[in-house]
């Protein structure tokens, strides 16, 4: 692999990104500064880590920050759960994104073990 964009849990985890992005266009205008800027915060880091950790020198450090986008995925999921609650989305497409988001998750886990084994 050359650059971060050939692992394909990043571009799973970038698909997820951009459609967070999209989602969260169609919440109310008074969450701007609420959910809205944390869910995209949390779901921009998942790949912004991944592309930092594949850089470092050591599977140490690329396992570190494997182990922070993990974190952000979970808060995602969260604050997606909290989303569905306020009736911003609906149960089917919080579905889709939770399938997005569980596909991404078990990627990670076994990106992690590959490097701690």
């Amino acid at each position: 692999m050359k650059t971060f964009k050939d692992l394909k849990v990043w571009e799973k985890a970038h698909k997820l990104t951009l459609e967070v992005y999209k989602i969260t266009k169609l919440f109310p205008g008074d969450e701007k500064f609420g959910i809205i800027s944390q869910i995209r915060r949390y779901v921009v880091s998942i790949p912004t880590n991944l592309a930092e950790g594949f850089k470092r020198r050591s599977k140490k450090d690329f396992s570190r920050f494997i182990n922070i986008s993990e974190g952000s995925l979970e808060e995602t999921k969260y604050l997606l759960f909290l989303a569905k609650e306020l009736k911003y989305l609906d149960d089917k497409k919080l579905e889709e994104v939770n399938q997005m988001c569980n596909e991404i998750g078990r990627m990670l886990n076994g990106l992690y073990k590959k490097l701690n084994p």
